[in-house]
């Protein structure tokens, strides 16, 4: 019997960050970190073996801060800069050299990683769940919030939210989630909440003196970010006073805010991109290599048993 189709989409950097933050210090036998990557594997090991997709896909920031956003937005992620750069993003200095590391480990297993230059993971998530509805349903698995814009009950598009329980007991994201927490009825009022709510760990800076409670009401009221400008546009009489004054002084933010806020949907994907999980090692002799370099064959073994590759 066939298994039922399921995609799970990985943003790679948030669940390895959390690994890094979250496994205490180990050491590879020339004294390399690698919690980072052992802790990232043993993610990927139980969501295999709880989820049971037949596609994933770890997503990958090639431009973790992409030219179009910082035109709409200059502040975008700037606070995040290493300092004297304006393209280096801050990183802990024992988790860069992981990075490459999970990179050669995944193409070892036969894990499939994509990136696209120019543009975030959230932008690759956004198009894989684009091409993937109606072929099999999707969960998306972050930390970020930025990624709730995806949600789609009727399209079986959830979001396993990590930033509270981790990949055991993750959030599940769906419509009722939304309505319940944030009082937006779908993931694209989120987004739109979101754009008029700001966000000050990407450098969104949101209409000022709208909270979130307030943009929740707004989207609730109007239908959608267009609709409330209309709103705004036609004099409601419902709009007014300090309200309508900010509404109005941020005009222009809210014209750029939707670029940098909606994930792309419809980048050009690789046209041999392979999603489906892999049926045997791609890499023996790498693989072993890497294992026994880092030390890494614990948390290898449990990828290679979850995706009964051993």
């Amino acid at each position: 019997m066939e298994p039922t189709p399921r995609l799970l989409l990985l943003d790679s950097a948030s669940l390895y960050f959390r690994a890094f933050f979250g496994v205490p210090d180990r050491r590879s036998p020339a004294d390399v970190p690698i919690n980072a990557v052992t802790g990232f594997l043993d993610m990927i090991a139980t969501l295999v073996d709880r989820e049971k997709p037949t596609d994933l896909v770890c997503c990958w920031d090639n431009d973790w801060r992409p030219a179009f956003r910082v035109e709409a937005i200059p502040s975008y992620k700037t606070h995040r800069l290493t300092e004297g750069s304006d393209v280096q993003e801050e990183s802990p200095e024992n988790l860069t050299p992981q990075v490459p590391i999970i990179r050669d480990v995944l193409a070892a297993i036969g894990l499939t990683r994509l990136g696209v230059d120019g543009y975030e993971a959230d932008d690759v998530i956004g198009t894989l769940v684009q091409t993937h509805l109606g072929r099999m349903p999707v969960d998306v698995v972050t930390g970020d919030r930025d990624l709730f814009q995806l949600v789609d009950d009727a399209q079986d598009v959830r979001v396993l939210y990590t930033a509270k329980g981790g990949v055991r007991e993750p959030d599940i994201i769906d419509q009722s989630f939304l309505q319940a927490k944030y009082g937006v009825a779908t993931g694209a009022g989120y987004a739109d909440m979101a754009a008029l709510r700001g966000d000050t760990s990407d450098g969104l800076p949101g209409v000022p003196g709208v909270g979130e409670k307030t943009a929740a009401q707004l989207i609730a009221r109007y239908g959608d970010l267009a609709g409330l400008r209309a709103a705004i546009d036609n004099r409601d009489p419902e709009i007014k006073g300090a309200r309508r004054a900010k509404l109005e002084a941020a005009s222009a933010y809210l014209d750029v805010a939707p670029r940098v806020v909606n994930v792309v949907r419809d980048m050009q994907l690789p046209a041999d991109l392979v999603t489906s999980l892999p049926k045997q090692i791609a890499d023996p002799e790498r693989l072993d290599e890497l294992v026994e370099e880092f030390g890494i064959g614990g948390s290898v073994g449990r990828v290679t048993k979850a995706l009964s590759i051993a």
